[in-house]
């Protein structure tokens, strides 16, 4: 945690020693950046993995989103995790134990344990993020605006998934996408060194026990995405509810959720409250995520697709979207930041921009899609797309910090990022997938009904050839369709959006201090632990 000594003083960081103190907080950034990138596995390099692991790309991608629901459920205890452990132990643990996942899942081909090794991979890779962003959180906005704090933060989380994703393809086309693995652990070698040499091992604020948490809960909430997850990507696979591994997905999801209801009950402090569902904040914005990767959806299936099998360019000429992205990723938090943190732009303002960028998105491909479309023609549309990604996440985040501190706000932040982060993509690509199948099908039987043996035996043709360019044309009509039912629902929303006036601009989300939500967080486990004795005392009698 950062130290001031009054009002008037320079930002410092105490807990680093042998750095001079203007570069602290850009070392801090450089780590961040390293803890971003690393991982359990790397989707970018999911085909590679495929090609030399003899595994499905369902697993892959299994693994690769256990990491994001273990990054969701470390939100809501990220100030119990701060103030339990030094800065120093909890770097240092969540280096060892990133280096530890890397490697493993590196060598291992058992799908259960690649998995299990990134849900736990996820949860320390957010604990070190979490432990750098709150020592500069007041270097970025000494105010501790959540406007501009959330910039920020998607501005380091959009712009390093695509800079891991340029990294992992690099790395794959030239070499392995092992050495993306080595790369990763020297990098986190050497910040562990540094953390060694430079911190010292101590703590601004008193400890507080890890007493209290709902430890089962936070399994409970674990087990209940990963179901979900499961039926997800693996659905297609399994041909959906014709399978019993899909049933027992589906019931093992609603046993773990009734069970959290159940629970939380009786429990004084939950992992995640059910009381959050009766917020309207809380509703409202999964209901806007869900729509946005609905309609985003497109981009994790189509655009790869497009690239590579209808216009024939190889991964390094893919990733140009890549870094088309990063530049609207850029675009976008500048523009949040001018538009909504500082000038109070407000929410319904600011998603009708969001919405029209994804209705140009969608539009554009509508129109333009083609087998001659030039690689640059799809630069445009890619950067409208990450703009109105990044307007949307920020809001969703801002809308947040509405929320009573400390429980209430890490609840809903926790569920929401659970979400957004493990959930929305997945079942917006699930939807958006399993429509492709079924419209491709139909297009495919439309194309080829008058190629018989009759019909054709005039034609010196290679059958094959011509079965390749029937599956082509199918694939891009079928995405030309797709991309025209899914620019109505953004025009729906937009209209939506219009008609529904609403004046609320991003006010009132500063965040308390840390000294306050300390004092807080330790009078109310004085409380439980003074009921828990007398609990124990009415026992003993």
């Amino acid at each position: 945690m950062s130290h001031h000594h009054g009002t008037n003083q320079p930002f410092s960081i105490p807990q680093i020693r042998f750095v001079p103190e203007p570069l602290k907080p850009w070392l801090l950034i450089l780590f961040i950046i390293v803890f971003n990138c690393t991982g359990g596995v790397y989707l970018a390099a999911v085909s590679d993995m495929v090609g030399s692991t003899q595994l499905l790309e369902e697993d892959v991608m299994m693994a690769g989103y256990a990491s994001l629901v273990g990054m969701s459920l470390f939100f809501a205890i990220m100030f119990r995790m701060k103030w339990a452990v030094r800065p120093k132990t909890a770097l240092g643990s969540c280096i060892l134990v990133l280096i530890a996942a890397n490697l493993i899942c590196m060598h291992t081909t058992c799908v259960p344990v690649m998995v299990g090794v990134s849900l736990v991979a996820g949860f320390f890779r957010m604990w070190a993020i979490y432990e750098c962003n709150s020592t500069i959180q007041l270097w970025i906005t000494p105010k501790r605006d959540m406007s501009i704090w959330f910039c920020y933060i998607y501005l380091m989380v959009n712009g390093t998934i695509q800079l891991t994703g340029i990294a992992a393809l690099s790395f794959s086309v030239w070499a392995s996408w092992q050495y993306m693995h080595w790369f990763i652990i020297g990098a986190l070698i050497v910040m562990y060194l540094i953390v060694v040499v430079c911190y010292r091992g101590i703590s601004i604020m008193h400890r507080l026990p890890l007493y209290g948490i709902d430890w089962v809960g936070m399994l409970l909430w674990g087990a209940t995405a990963m179901s979900i997850l499961f039926v997800c990507i693996y659905g297609e696979h399994y041909d959906w509810w014709q399978s019993e591994h899909v049933w027992f997905a589906t019931l093992l999801a609603l046993v773990c959720f009734a069970m959290n209801w159940w629970r939380s009950t009786y429990l004084r402090h939950p992992y995640i409250s059910f009381g959050i569902f009766k917020i309207p904040i809380v509703l409202t914005c999964v209901a806007i995520i869900l729509v946005m990767d609905l309609l985003l959806a497109p981009s994790h299936i189509f655009e790869h697709a497009l690239m590579e099998g209808v216009l024939g360019y190889d991964h390094l000429n893919s990733l140009t979207l890549n870094w088309v992205a990063i530049v609207g990723v850029v675009i976008g938090v500048i523009v949040m930041w001018q538009t909504f943190a500082r000038r109070r732009w407000t929410y319904q303002r600011m998603l009708v921009i969001a919405f029209s960028c994804f209705a140009f998105y969608l539009l554009y491909f509508y129109l333009f899609i083609d087998y001659d479309i030039p690689k640059e023609s799809l630069y445009l549309p890619v950067i409208v797309r990450s703009i109105g990604y990044v307007m949307v996440a920020v809001m969703m985040l801002t809308a947040n910090a509405r929320l009573p501190f400390p429980y209430t706000f890490l609840h809903g932040l926790s569920f929401q990022n659970m979400f957004s982060a493990a959930l929305a993509g997945p079942i917006g690509t699930a939807i958006v997938g399993r429509l492709l199948k079924v419209v491709m099908a139909r297009n495919s039987m439309l194309l080829g009904a008058k190629m018989d043996g009759v019909a054709l035996s005039t034609l010196h043709v290679d059958y094959g050839e011509l079965y390749g360019q029937v599956q082509v044309q199918s694939l891009l009509e079928s995405m030309k369709e797709i991309y025209g039912w899914l620019f109505f629902v953004a025009i729906l929303c937009l209209i939506v959006l219009m008609l529904r006036y609403s004046g609320i601009k991003p006010h009132r989300v500063i965040e308390p201090t840390y000294r306050r939500i300390h004092k807080f967080i330790r009078y109310d486990m004085r409380i439980r632990l003074r009921y828990q004795r007398r609990r124990v005392a009415r026992r003993g009698v």
